[in-house]
């Protein structure tokens, strides 16, 4: 199928990696790319580029528009949830353009303490999570805790872990919250506490058409980019990643998406941990684009995620229902300054002697 198509976040790690899925997947291709940053800009592989408005400016929109008519694209894909959200306030002026869950669904999932509260309240595993409105109430809230050693503490908007920090106690707590009010003008109110998860870091990313699942995959996080530097000690990019066959995972995250959006469409990215009994429980759900990581998924397995997309949301024929891939032990190996490498278990020594005595 070939498809003009508008990358958005063009010359960032997510949207390189898209781009690389997108041309695995369908060979007649041609991407453009845009970015309101002309040094990130510079680094993008797309065919072509366009340096546009912040999305926060006013002609944002228009500009993304006239590169949409002289380009004459024919799917306009995001690459982050701050693109997504973006395009979802704009859909009226890219109709037939776009492959996006609706607007309400969007909006649920971009706020981590409403989707947490939403999940719950449908029987969903996520944890239990409070609001922080009064630096003075911490104590309170550890209390509905029941007084953990550990507590989760975390901003309930935006991505890369961002404001993410394992808290000892309410004193910790405030003084973390304080810092970023203080430093990072981020408002008390932004901030929620919830139970810490010890276990596994799992995801799942699904494509689905007017409710439908189609396709599904899973995968797990073993180490982070940056992780030694960061308080949260984790983070939305793994430096290394591997494929799982986890059909618990996928039942999770399917209820989720259910629960969210009984017509569901576009591409979902469920994040999930385990808890101390083992039963993932969703901590985020990212609505609209794919992940950062999606490379060790689209290139593993029967099928290209990516392409599979273009196809459905061009309105082509897929004949997939509910197919989950559980393709095991491809690994994904991702650094800075780095093309991320995809290997099988089998090929872990291929070139490489053992030195170790």
């Amino acid at each position: 199928m070939s498809a003009r198509l508008l990358v958005t976040s063009a010359g960032s790690g997510a949207s390189s990696n898209l781009v690389r899925s997108l041309r695995a997947g369908t060979a007649s291709l041609t991407i453009v790319g845009c970015h309101d940053d002309q040094f990130i800009l510079k680094n993008s592989t797309a065919d072509r580029n366009y340096l546009v408005p912040p999305l926060s400016h006013p002609r944002w929109a228009r500009a993304l528009r006239r590169v949409v008519d002289a380009e004459k694209i024919d799917l306009v894909i995001p690459a982050s949830d701050r693109d997504v959200a973006a395009l979802s306030r704009v859909r009226g002026r890219l109709l037939g353009r776009l492959f996006l869950p609706r607007a309400a669904t969007v909006e649920r999932c971009g706020d981590k303490y409403e989707l947490t509260e939403w999940l719950r309240a449908r029987g969903v595993p996520a944890p239990r999570t409070y609001r922080v409105t009064d630096l003075r109430h911490l104590e309170r809230i550890f209390d509905r805790l029941g007084n953990p050693s550990r507590a989760w503490c975390r901003i309930r908007a935006g991505a890369g872990s961002r404001g993410a920090a394992p808290v000892a106690g309410p004193g910790q707590a405030r003084s973390w919250i304080t810092y970023w009010r203080d430093m990072r003008d981020v408002p008390v109110s932004a901030f929620t506490l919830s139970e810490y998860l010890p276990g596994r870091d799992l995801g799942c990313q699904s494509l689905w058409k007017d409710g439908r699942l189609i396709l599904v995959k899973t995968y797990e996080r073993l180490s982070y980019l940056g992780s030694g530097s960061q308080p949260s000690e984790v983070s939305a990019v793994g430096a290394l990643t591997k494929t799982v066959c986890e059909p618990g995972v996928v039942e999770i995250s399917v209820r989720a998406l259910r629960a969210v959006d009984r017509k569901a469409s576009g591409v979902f990215a469920v994040d999930l941990k385990e808890d101390s009994s083992g039963v993932p429980r969703v901590t985020e759900i990212n609505a609209g684009r794919f992940t950062s990581g999606t490379n060790l998924l689209d290139l593993t397995g029967k099928h290209n995620m990516t392409a599979v997309y273009l196809q459905l949301a061009r309105g082509g024929v897929v004949d997939l229902h509910e197919e989950y891939e559980g393709t095991e032990h491809h690994y994904m190996l991702r650094d800075v300054d780095a093309v991320p490498r995809i290997f099988h278990a089998d090929e872990f020594f291929d070139g490489v002697e053992d030195a170790r005595g």
